[in-house]
């Protein structure tokens, strides 16, 4: 009889790399109960034949007699077969080899490997001239050069080369998983992915780069992230010469051309036809769908969502929704990019991403020709075109081209603010505007500007910040070649072509295009002035005055004269006030030739041409072609005398009548006394 303790007789040196090579062969065959029909009561240096039949015990039907697996429900004729199969799922491997250290959880595995120690490899394929122990294992390894396949499956029809290929192929038509997660309770069809996954939990990453030293839960990600420090890209593109270094990326790539959509591998599937596949129709919207497929979909009529996020209280009508959302709380990044390592919750979104190294904009606007990577960013842009809002608040019937942006409305009406500061407790509604807060209390400005140093708290302002340095304007208008800094100003100067004032003042009847300009223009019949200077308490009915007048009180002018020392407040003020200086005038007009230093007087010029007077008297209604104009207007039904000379003390309604008032003082040198 076999002694256990004597297992170590038989083991002879060799090299320990050979153990790898074993594995294969001792997963592959199935512990042998009886080798040859001789018991293992005779001697192991008795020779053992791989090649001759194994027994195994059949599975009965459940009933008398047989013995069930509470983790996996498999069932076996003997208990001692059901312990055996316990040590499966309690990861025990109590037999190690002494040579090696390798474990094993049944005796007869361990008697195997032991051979790899002892024996040379006999067998060798006549065609790639590679060699085995085994004679089972050659005869396997020879159907690679013939493609033979004689393990089929009864469900659809795909053949393996290899027996146990087609026993975990089978549990995708039975849906058995029996290997499962002790920490999530999750179920696999494979040990080995049970072993990545474990991976998750436990935080290891066996596989590490020592180039950058990033690690790796899996061998293939870790490949192929190691052909990012080599810059080899070996798979070049015949059509356009790009190449990649990943050969699914090549393939991706390739559709562009082809003008084809990017495969995607399907899982086996009976062979039916798409009809018969998709039989059951929602009675609801008359969709079609299979069986399970169509329990979820009616979900989205009946709104049954019986998953529960057990941290926020948030419901899902699917579990996959829910595992996807959980990973918010938890911070898993499980999908990570391999060109350029950034990590996903969720596997859309890193198929997203990788669109970006591919370079493909598959989606196309048949208006402007602008590509788009995604199918949702080009109906998105659709909308500026058609104008179409199709998302409208139940509340105030105010519409959006968005959902994201109506449900961020809706918070208004709901007063939900769900994002909260840790430091003073304030509340949000956008996470994006707690983040913006959160800097009140670090007082940190991370984006400077490099022309004038001014810092900001969000990368955008500075990006159309630094416009103002650069002269770019890169929103421009298709109608008049008008160019705009931020493509907000463009939206509403378009709708000065279209003509429509749907907004119109009830109290003088004044039509604007805009709904916040009329907001403005209502303050001047209530003469409220709401925003107010912290400095000296000053009121205006605009936050822009507010701003301009702001000004004032700034002690440091960081921006000085060269030719007059005068200091100004901003870079724009000072490009301005050096046209003095230089006697530049680049704004000319196109009906007469006439040239301004500043845009501003050539619009209020321009309107001698066309005749427009915008600025309208709401007493006698007598229109002005500029603002100014209308205020010394006025001050005429006002009976105010705001300009007041100081030689004489005579009073005017207009800064113009003073001036010309004043020549009388300087050319006859005429002084008053009291």
């Amino acid at each position: 009889m076999v002694k256990r303790k004597k297992i170590g007789q038989h083991q002879m040196p060799g090299e320990k790399g050979e153990c790898l090579d074993a594995e294969e062969a001792v997963e592959n065959q199935v512990g042998p109960k009886k080798l040859g029909g001789k018991s293992t009561d005779e001697k192991m240096d008795e020779s053992i034949s791989p090649t001759e039949e194994i027994q195994v015990p059949q599975k009965t039907s459940k009933g008398e007699g047989t013995h069930e697996c509470p983790k996996c429900r498999k069932t076996f004729a003997r208990k001692s077969a059901l312990d055996r199969h316990e040590k499966v799922h309690k990861g025990e491997k109590p037999f190690t080899g002494l040579e090696c250290g390798r474990s094993f959880s049944r005796f007869a595995n361990l008697a195997k490997h032991l051979r790899i120690h002892a024996e040379k490899k006999l067998f060798q394929c006549l065609e790639c001239g590679k060699s085995f122990r085994w004679k089972s294992c050659l005869t396997t390894h020879e159907r690679i050069h013939s493609g033979e396949k004689p393990f089929q499956c009864l469900e659809c029809g795909k053949s393996f080369r290899v027996k146990s290929h087609l026993t975990v192929h089978e549990r995708i038509h039975s849906g058995e998983k029996p290997f499962q997660c002790l920490e999530c309770e999750k179920s696999f069809r494979e040990k080995t992915h049970l072993t990545v996954h474990e991976r998750i939990h436990s935080g290891k990453k066996p596989f590490k780069c020592m180039e950058c030293g990033k690690s790796f839960s899996q061998s293939g990600n870790f490949a192929r992230h190691l052909k990012t420090h080599t810059d080899n890209k070996p798979l070049e593109c015949l059509e356009c010469g790009r190449t990649f270094r990943l050969k699914i990326l090549l393939m991706n790539h390739k559709n562009i051309h082809q003008g084809e959509k990017p495969y995607r591998p399907m899982a086996c599937r009976k062979s039916v036809g798409q009809g018969e596949r998709k039989s059951l129709k929602c009675w609801e919207c008359g969709k079609r769908f299979s069986r399970s497929s169509l329990a979820l979909h009616q979900r989205v009529h009946t709104g049954e969502k019986p998953y529960k996020c057990l941290e926020c209280g948030k419901t899902f009508s699917q579990k996959s929704s829910l595992n996807s959302h959980q990973r918010i709380h938890t911070g898993e990044k499980p999908f990570e990019c391999l060109e350029c390592g950034k990590s996903f919750s969720q596997n859309a979104n890193l198929k997203n991403h990788q669109s970006i190294h591919m370079g493909r904009k598959p989606f196309e606007c048949k208006e402007c020709g602008k590509c788009f990577r995604l199918k949702d960013s080009l109906r998105s842009h659709q909308s500026v075109h058609t104008r179409e809002k199709p998302f409208k608040c139940l509340e105030c019937g105010k519409a959006f081209r968005w959902k994201a942006s109506l449900s961020l409305h809706n918070r208004i009406h709901t007063g939900e603010k769900p994002f909260e500061c840790q430091e003073c407790g304030k509340t949000f509604s956008q996470k994006s505007n707690l983040i913006s807060h959160k800097i009140i209390h670090t007082g940190e400005k991370p984006y400077k500007c490099l022309e004038c140093g001014k810092t900001f708290v969000q990368r955008f302002p500075l990006i159309i910040h630094t416009r103002i340095h650069t002269g770019e304007k890169p929103h421009k208008c298709l109608e008049c070649g008008k160019s705009f800094i931020r493509g907000g100003d463009l939206v509403k100067h378009k709708l000065t072509h279209i003509g429509e004032k749907n907004y119109k003042c009830l109290e003088c009847g004044k039509s604007f295009i805009t709904e916040s300009a009329l907001t403005r223009h209502h303050i001047i019949h209530t003469e409220e002035k709401p925003f107010k200077c912290l400095e000296c308490g000053k009121a205006f009915k605009q936050k822009e005055y507010v701003k301009i007048h702001h000004a004032t009180h700034i002690a440091e002018k960081c921006y000085k004269c060269s030719e007059c020392g005068k200091k100004l407040k901003s870079a724009q003020t000072l490009k301005r006030h050096q046209r003095v200086h230089t006697g530049e005038k680049p704004f000319k007009c196109q009906e007469c030739g006439k040239s301004f230093r500043q845009s501003g007087y050539l619009t209020v010029h321009s309107r001698i041409h066309t005749g427009e007077k915008p600025h309208k008297c709401l007493e006698c209604g007598k229109s002005f072609s500029s603002w100014g104009s209308l205020h010394s207007h006025e001050t005429i039904h006002k009976g105010e005398k705001a300009f007041k000379c100081m030689e004489c003390g005579k009073s005017f309604l207009s800064g113009h009548h003073l001036n010309q008032h004043h020549k009388i003082h300087t050319k006859f040198n005429i002084k008053y006394s009291c």
